[in-house]
């Protein structure tokens, strides 16, 4: 790998801004094997979910709730991985001079949470796409294009903060230490839902019921991601279920962003003091 993919930021002027500091991981990430990983990550659970639901007895609006949520679920433990895998290379290629040796530190740690977002975002939308157009192919799909989208931003926007967190674990502990944390995460996002597939077998709309688990970062990216879908399925519904479904998405946008205010306070006070271990100067 040459040195413009390896240390593209320290040529830059001591108050780079975070638009350049974006192009600079864009055009470092476009030499990564994360790009491939992405794509091939979103292509096989969204082609796997599809494929399984689009031939499965289970109601295949119920199975679209439940696929959405096993991605969010996931995110925890993929971020930690990603964010992990990253900064493991971040020091030993260039021992974190792109960060440490930066008048504008947290303008290039944002830009790098940002451009790893932003590439979990686009294969979130692809499987989620991926996913869809199998159940059009087979004549199952019955959601909007509308709701799809819906889907597919909640769980990227959901995912905000756990990028911010997860990356700063990789930073201070290291590779395991982010995929660990990750983990439990991934169980966390499960009971925020009840177990997995828990909707799925009961006919209930889990996001919908939130609960002490619901407060963490954890559970947002399967919470914001299942409940535009929910909110199709209790449009159709008897009663006033889509009232609740529709007040539960305003209480979960309310947690997730007053969180991400916190996440993203607590990772600039963080970045600005942080310095690298003895083993990876």
């Amino acid at each position: 790998m040459s040195s413009k993919d390896t240390h593209p930021l320290p040529m830059f002027s001591p108050r780079i801004t975070f638009g350049r500091a974006v192009r600079a991981e864009t055009r470092r990430l476009r030499h990564s094997f994360l790009l491939p990983l992405h794509l091939a990550c979103a292509l096989v659970a969204g082609g796997g979910g599809g494929a399984y639901f689009a031939f499965a007895a289970w109601n295949p609006t119920l199975g679209a709730d439940a696929f959405v949520q096993l991605l969010g679920a996931m995110m925890p433990l993929m971020v930690g991985i990603i964010g992990g895998i990253d900064a493991d290379l971040e020091g030993e290629v260039t021992r974190f001079s792109n960060l440490v040796a930066q008048a504008s530190r947290w303008r290039v740690f944002a830009a790098r949470v940002f451009t790893l977002w932003m590439l979990g975002a686009l294969a979130l939308g692809l499987a989620v796409g991926v996913f869809a157009g199998s159940l059009q192919l087979t004549g199952r799909q019955s959601l909007e294009a509308t709701t799809w989208i819906g889907a597919g931003l909640g769980l990227s926007l959901g995912s905000v903060s756990l990028y911010l967190i997860l990356y700063v674990f990789a930073l201070r502990w290291g590779r395991n230490a982010s995929i660990a944390v990750g983990a439990v995460g991934l169980m966390l996002a499960f009971f925020s839902m009840g177990g997995l597939a828990h909707g799925l077998v009961t006919g209930k709309l889990t996001a919908s019921e939130l609960n002490v688990f619901s407060v963490l970062p954890t559970s947002w990216p399967a919470l914001l991601g299942a409940l535009p879908i929910e909110l199709a399925v209790a449009w159709h519904a008897a009663g006033d279920m889509a009232s609740v479904v529709l007040a539960t998405w305003q209480q979960a946008t309310g947690i997730c962003g007053f969180g991400l205010v916190i996440c993203y306070g607590g990772a600039a006070w963080w970045i600005h003091r942080f310095e690298p271990r003895q083993s990876d100067a």
